[in-house]
């Protein structure tokens, strides 16, 4: 009993779904705090980071105490390359290694390119919720559209039926009423399930279960300011573009990876410290004066002669790298120009669209109430009046059509200018 008990509470928590409505701006927080893609990325960040405090080791100071405490019997011996002791302390640290040193600073280097990542993936999280909010929303002013335009066929089609018993129109015309609202619940009934799996999409995008829903709302608005011009908006665009930044970054790296490697060759200056106290029972019988504090200060230095020819490949390797990121540089800037021009243009295209679309609503809105006063005066039918309104459900329809490619070119321009997240923000 237990068992089953226990099986229908998982199976009900299982089935349970939260519906969350959001903001476009607390959306947006959300995904950069919560978004499962940006946070391996902060995780990436951090293991540079790491990666840094590694390197930084050889120019640390260590600190090493034990014991070489032993029974000795003849002459004391070295025990791993120090005498017998009863406490043995020693440091090291690199006081000069240029080989290590580039490799800091390569490492360093490294760490600026995986921040400039991390940037790189807000931006795109910030992008992603932002145009599924708007396509969300745009899905739900459409279904709040398609469901009176429904209504409106369910009342044409009794109005029709009602006309052919009366013998005031013919048979034919209640089969194309049926075609029309068959027609109309479809498309309703389309965009209630596409609407459905949009507000799953974003819920994912924000972190939360795949059975949760987020419901757009309009508490604050849209991101308005774009470039007054196209060169405006490709100068921004090159100028906060972070996959630029991120191969500059990349090219720096290689440019200390070369120095590190030809500085293979330097010689290296280590500072050694230790110190040791003896039992004097142990040297007494082979030494006449037996000092039981003993340490040495110094440094050590070594200086290649032959380092092979490993050091000159890899550093020829790195240089040819150099070479491809300048190319891929090159060949970035003028995808950045091309993809800003389009998105500028686009958004003017979108911009001219919306404003014919506005026209169109316009004069189905006034053909009905023109149509409204003729019925009045007995100079037009109800078929009339119902036809005109359905033809205003349609224009409300490619209006807000119109109105959420606008916002989706003002999103992608921003993008492309690297200031969308402050836009949303």
């Amino acid at each position: 009993m237990l068992k089953h008990l226990s099986l229908l509470v998982l199976t009900a928590a299982s089935g349970f779904t939260e519906t969350r409505a959001l903001t476009l701006r607390q959306a947006v927080d959300i995904a950069l705090k919560e978004n499962p893609d940006l946070v391996l990325a902060r995780l990436d960040e951090q293991k540079a980071q790491d990666a840094v405090r590694i390197a930084k080791d050889p120019f640390v100071p260590k600190l090493y105490a034990g014991s070489g405490l032993a029974k000795v019997w003849g002459y004391p011996s070295s025990i791993e390359g120090a005498a017998p002791s009863i406490v043995q302390t020693r440091t090291d640290m690199a006081l000069f290694n240029r080989s290590k040193s580039f490799e800091l600073a390569r490492v360093r280097e490294n760490a600026r390119g995986a921040s400039i990542t991390t940037q790189s993936k807000s931006d795109e999280i910030a992008y992603q919720t932002a145009a599924l909010f708007l396509d969300t929303q745009q899905i739900a002013r459409s279904v709040q559209a398609l469901k009176p335009e429904t209504e409106s066929l369910q009342r044409v089609s009794e109005a029709v039926q009602l006309r052919i018993d009366e013998g005031r129109a013919l048979p034919i015309e209640r089969k194309r009423v049926a075609a029309d609202l068959a027609r109309a619940q479809q498309r309703y009934e389309a965009a209630a399930s596409d609407l459905e799996y949009a507000q799953a999409s974003l819920a994912v995008v924000l972190g939360y279960p795949a059975g949760d829903r987020v419901q757009p709302l309009d508490g604050d608005g849209k991101p308005t300011e774009v470039p007054d011009s196209e060169q405006a908006a490709r100068e921004q665009a090159l100028q906060n573009n972070k996959e630029l930044r991120r191969l500059e970054s990349q090219m720096q790296a290689k440019g200390f990876e070369v120095r590190e490697y030809q500085s293979a060759r330097w010689p290296v200056v280590d500072l050694v410290a230790q110190y040791a106290l003896f039992a004097k029972s142990n040297y007494q019988a082979f030494f006449t004066n037996v000092q039981r504090n003993n340490a040495e200060l110094g440094v050590a230095i070594t200086i290649p002669i032959l380092t092979g020819a490993a050091a000159k490949g890899l550093a020829s390797q790195a240089q040819l790298d150099i070479l491809e990121l300048r190319a891929q540089m090159n060949q970035t800037r003028n995808r950045i120009e091309l993809d800003t021009q389009k998105s500028y243009r686009d958004l003017q295209k979108a911009g001219s669209t919306q404003n014919v679309a506005r026209l169109d609503l316009d004069y189905a809105r006034e053909q009905v109430s023109v149509l409204l006063s003729q019925l009045g005066e007995g100079r037009a039918t109800q078929q009339q009046v119902d036809d005109a309104r359905l033809n205003e459900q349609e224009k409300w329809i490619v209006f807000y059509e119109a109105q959420h490619s606008v916002e989706k070119a003002r999103l992608a321009l921003l993008r492309q200018t690297g200031t969308l997240l402050a836009a949303l923000r």
